[in-house]
């Protein structure tokens, strides 16, 4: 019996030390990290057109993923076919005319040595010329903008994302300030968070930083932006007790290889604690 008092004594002497032990390592781990807790911000591209018109075709889905460079949305071309054939006869007509009015500049020249026409109709045949030039090249400028206006009416995706609405659909008829698409640009993506002013001289441009979602899922990033200003806690960060608190602003670039951080996903932020300051290497573009 004494020996097992003996046993069970020495366990529970060794479970205590193990539990202080634990504490202190958490504890000491706690003090080298500085927990932040934030937000997903992610830039929205609002996808139009340039010209106006009616819907043609809508390629895309809500929650698509769209590759840079792809054909999103086209309008009824049908219009702008008629306006370029039409500046195309224009242009045509024009440069006839302007033919015609060379040659007969060129024979008031020749005739105005021996006498043959006056200074007056040489005048007026130079002044014809000129003026057919000059409606020869707003009728090429016409042209041009006709067959740009095409062009306008199909629109790429500017970066790779994510289709967060699709607004419109075939057949609606769209002014150039018009959005068809709200896309969610993939990168960069970035961890809104804000530390207290005692922690804003811990850290430092390109601090490594673990980035942690509800779900566990596990995201590394680099501090990007430190705002040079305080401000009060956002009432949606904090608790009504802090809010009187004053923060800096910090944006946190985050790596999103699944592309599964979403715009507005709460996350926390751990921050190493490094005694030796931040690196050169390490900096990273402030802008």
């Amino acid at each position: 019996m004494k020996r097992i008092i003996v046993i069970i004594s020495s366990l529970a002497v060794l479970i205590a030390i193990g539990i202080q032990l634990v504490y202190f390592f958490r504890e000491k781990e706690n003090r080298d990290e500085i927990v932040l807790y934030g937000n997903v911000d992610v830039r929205q591209v609002d996808i139009g057109f340039r010209v106006s018109g009616r819907v043609a075709e809508l390629h895309y889905e809500e929650g698509d993923f769209v590759p840079k460079g792809s054909l999103m949305a086209v309008l009824d071309k049908s219009p702008y076919d008629s306006q370029i054939a039409e500046a195309r006869a224009r242009l045509d007509s024009i440069r006839t005319n302007l033919e015609n009015a060379n040659i007969l500049l060129d024979r008031r020249e020749a005739a105005i040595a021996f006498g043959g026409v006056s200074m007056e109709d040489f005048d007026n045949a130079f002044a014809s010329r000129n003026e057919l030039l000059s409606n020869f090249y707003a009728a090429e400028a016409s042209l041009k903008i006709a067959i740009d206006n095409m062009e306008y009416t199909e629109v790429y995706a500017p970066t790779d994302g994510i289709i967060l609405s699709r607004v419109r659909e075939p057949g609606t008829v769209v002014n150039p300030v018009d959005p068809v698409y709200v896309l969610s640009v993939c990168s960069p993506v970035w961890i809104r968070a804000y530390v207290d002013e005692p922690q804003l001289g811990l850290i430092f441009y390109g601090m490594n930083a673990e980035i942690y979602t509800d779900s566990g899922k596990k995201y590394t990033g680099k501090i990007g932006f430190i705002s040079p200003m305080a401000e009060f806690t956002p009432k949606t960060v904090e608790t009504a007790k802090l809010r009187t608190d004053l923060v800096y602003r910090l944006r946190i670039y985050a790596d999103n290889p699944d592309h599964f951080l979403k715009q507005g996903m709460p996350v926390t932020v751990k921050l190493r604690r490094s005694p030796a300051g931040p690196k050169k290497e390490e900096t990273v573009d402030k802008s």
